[in-house]
Formats: C-alpha cells, sequence, structure tokens
C-alpha cells in the first residue's frame, strides 16, 4: 500500500470521528510529485475510504479519462497545487459551523488564541459557485495565494497546507474558532481580543511558526 494513500484513508475517518466531515459530502487530496495528486473518488464517504477510493490524477489530465471518477472537485484542488508549489494537502469539507460561517456574513477573527493566530491569519470567502464547475476552480485559483483558508459561501469550506497534519489542524482550528463566534453570539458574550500589533508581534517572533508571505494583490 502507498503510504500516502494509507494518509489519506486515516485522515478521512479522522475527520468523520470529528465531526468536521458528514456523510459523503467532502473530498481530500495529497499531493504526488509535481503534477499529480491522490484524490478521493466520487461519491465516496470519508470515513470508510479503501485503497481504491483514492485516485492518482495527473493535473492537466482530463477527469474523463479516468477508469474510477475522481471527485469532481479536481478543479479547486488542481488549482491550489499549482498556485501553490509548497502545498502538499487540500482539504474540502463542510463542518457544522465553518459552513454556517461560510453561509453567513459572520467575520472569524484570529486575533484569539494562538492557533487562531497562525492558521487563521488569512481568511479569504469566494461566492457561490455551483460544485466541481470551472467557474469555482477559477475562483479558487484567484485566492489560492492571498489564504491557506477559504470560505466558500453556501457550499462549505476549502483547506490546505504543508502537509496533511497541518492542514488538518487547520481545518479544526477554523471549525473551533466558527464554533466559539456563534456560540458567542447566541449567548451574547463579548470576546476580547489580542491586539493587533500583539498578534503581528507573535508571528514574527514567537518561533512558534515561521510567518508565512502572502500575495495581496
Amino acid at each position: 500500500m502507498i503510504p500516502l494513500v494509507q494518509e489519506l484513508k486515516q485522515l478521512g475517518r479522522y475527520m468523520i470521528n470529528k465531526q468536521l466531515a458528514w456523510g459523503n459530502a467532502g473530498n481530500i487530496s495529497a499531493r504526488h510529485g509535481e503534477e499529480s495528486c491522490f484524490i478521493t473518488a466520487s461519491g465516496t464517504y470519508l470515513g470508510e475510504l479503501a485503497d481504491n477510493d483514492l485516485i492518482e490524477c495527473q493535473f492537466n489530465a482530463c477527469l474523463s479519462n479516468y477508469k474510477r471518477k475522481p471527485s469532481k472537485e479536481m478543479p479547486m484542488h488542481r488549482a491550489v497545487y499549482q498556485e501553490r508549489p509548497e502545498i502538499q494537502a487540500v482539504l474540502h469539507a463542510s463542518p457544522f459551523y465553518s459552513t454556517m460561517a461560510a453561509c453567513t456574513g459572520i467575520e472569524l477573527p484570529s486575533n484569539l488564541f494562538v492557533e487562531s493566530m497562525y492558521y487563521l491569519e488569512r481568511v479569504e470567502r469566494i461566492p457561490y459557485y455551483h460544485p466541481g464547475s470551472n467557474d469555482l476552480g477559477k475562483a479558487v485559483r484567484k485566492k489560492a495565494t492571498k489564504a491557506n483558508i477559504l470560505l466558500l459561501e453556501n457550499h462549505g469550506v476549502l483547506v490546505y497546507d504543508t502537509s496533511i497534519k497541518e492542514a488538518r489542524m487547520a481545518l479544526e482550528t477554523l471549525e473551533m474558532v466558527s464554533r466559539m463566534i456563534i456560540t458567542a453570539k447566541a449567548c451574547g458574550t463579548e470576546f476580547k481580543p489580542l491586539s493587533f500589533d500583539t498578534a503581528e508581534d507573535f508571528l514574527h517572533y514567537s518561533g512558534y511558526k515561521p510567518k508565512r508571505k502572502w500575495q495581496m494583490q
């Protein structure tokens, strides 16, 4: 068994068990070389992935060329990998609170605690396009270098990072912050976020993680 396939199977189970994914919604992938990735097949259940549910898909290949159909969301995954050579894993899911944030105008501050400062430093929104469409893939491509977390409005979230472990942690952090913000709004609780200067100081000098370089234009 290819180790990368095993890691993705473990990730799928983890996401289901931690309520970061549900039903057959969502798809996950991991880079395999410069021009391909392993991605879940169309219609798979992340909690019970078999070896043949992970398809090695070439970035420039036509999806109809494959005997088993890769996820229809391959245009999103491909866009991220091609725009961000350092990215090793892409997760698309619709966890409850994060998807609620994506379906509303709720802002997700990053300056609440250590993990949020790092993983949620940059969050971008993408307006609704039909799942699997080229228009959605193009929209993701435009935002891929500006953030590692994309809220897909009325759809779900797209999270990507330099390893499967880091992408998983980013997704968990996103869901935690979304849950905190929505719960606080419901009960009238006010946050006391850290200042912008404190968050910037953390990102530059804490030694927790190297500060990321974003394309701002």
